[in-house]
Order: structure tokens, then C-alpha cells, then sequence
């Protein structure tokens, strides 16, 4: 894989995780609203480009398998974070989301 190829799949990997992060930030404001069902179709935009994300992020782990075949870069690892994060802050949402819903 070339870097240019590989800069791309970073780059989709971040533009991903930042959506799905972006996406559950906004279902938790619409929850905190009392607008549950726009909290859910933000959770499920969300949760689908996480998966994006995940599927590029799978590509490159098997593009390497395990050998190194994928250069380590500073943005592989901001994008690897991004996507952490991303995940997390979706579950914790999804948590917070059912609070609000007891709480009304």
C-alpha cells in the first residue's frame, strides 16, 4: 500500500469517527430536550458511521496482519484515537439517553 492509499484510508477513518462523535453529542442534546425519537436516529447515524470507520480501520488490520506491513504514523494514531474515543462517548450517550428517559 502506498502512502497516498493509505492517507486516504486514515482520513476516512477520522472523518468517521468524528461524525459518529459529533452525531451522539447531538442525540444527547435532543434527549436532554425530551425529543427522544430525534435522539435515536441521531444514535443510529452515529453508530453507522462508526461502522464506517471500523471497516476501514479492519481493512488496515488485515492489510498488515500483524506484521507491520502498515506504516505507524502520527495521523494513524489520531485516527485510531479518534475512533476510540468516538465509541465510547456513543455508549456513554446511549446510557445517559436511558437517564433521561426514567427522568421523564
Amino acid at each position: 500500500m502506498n502512502q497516498v492509499d493509505l492517507e486516504e484510508l486514515v482520513m476516512g477513518i477520522i472523518v468517521n469517527a468524528g461524525m459518529a462523535r459529533s452525531l451522539s453529542m447531538e442525540a444527547l442534546h435532543a434527549a436532554k430536550k425530551g425529543n427522544f425519537v430525534e435522539a435515536q436516529e441521531k444514535l443510529d447515524f452515529a453508530r453507522s458511521a462508526a461502522n464506517e470507520a471500523h471497516a476501514v480501520q479492519t481493512t488496515l488490520i488485515e492489510q498488515d496482519q500483524g506484521e507491520g506491513k502498515v506504516k505507524m504514523t502520527l495521523v494513524l494514531v489520531h485516527a485510531q484515537d479518534h475512533l476510540m474515543t468516538s465509541m465510547l462517548c456513543r455508549e456513554l450517550v446511549e446510557e445517559m439517553i436511558q437517564l433521561y428517559k426514567r427522568l421523564a
